[in-house]
């Protein structure tokens, strides 16, 4: 039950970009078309699954049994990096269109604060690693969910006609904080 708590809470009620505001770059980026959203999101779904392992394993087996925990942000962006540039080799060779779609933003997962973010609010709630994967995991398909949702919202947007003030960013900005009002719908279903 617990783990069915974690999985709606991560992906409805505390969604990582419209509730904890982690993730905006590739939210604004990335979503100007829905293929190049589910891309991200898988991309964003792998990375942050393998590297909250990873980052668990290392944060229990390393930094802490040799009390060297003022390590952990450093050490946490060096194993992103590095899965990171796992993922961009893979997507060149298994699907170089996506490859070309993502473009700069796919080194921008390096430093997206929310796989950084969620890799030390894993270590931070004290979750055991499958509790800690469920939580990334779900904390990935929230972010798709949303990523998505904006990048449909934004599709539909290019077919209407917006007053040349509003064009752009301004709308943009204005649909998102539309987006994350409608999440907080959400915020008395679970206590977490």
């Amino acid at each position: 039950m617990e783990y069915i708590l974690i999985f709606i809470s991560a992906i409805f009620v505390n969604n990582i970009v419209l509730s904890q505001f982690l993730g905006i770059c590739p939210f604004l980026g990335v979503s100007k078309k829905v293929d190049t959203a589910l891309g991200m999101s898988a991309a964003v779904a792998f990375v942050l699954t393998i590297a909250t392992i990873v980052t668990f394993l290392i944060q229990k087996y390393v930094l802490d049994a040799f009390n060297l925990g003022y390590l952990q942000t450093i050490t946490f962006i060096l194993v992103i990096a590095a899965l990171v540039q796992m993922v961009e080799i893979i997507l060149k060779k298994v699907s170089p269109s996506l490859y070309q779609a993502l473009g700069v933003f796919l080194p921008l997962i390096t430093t997206n604060c929310c796989i950084l973010g969620v890799a030390i609010l894993v270590i931070q709630k004290d979750y055991d690693l499958l509790t800690g994967v469920v939580y990334a995991f779900s904390t990935a398909l929230g972010f798709g969910l949303a990523l998505t949702l904006f990048a449909g919202l934004r599709e539909q947007m290019s077919l209407v006609n917006i007053p040349k003030g509003m064009q752009g960013t301004p709308i943009a900005l204005i649909t998102a904080g539309l987006l994350a009002m409608a999440f907080m719908g959400f915020s008395g279903v679970v206590k977490i």
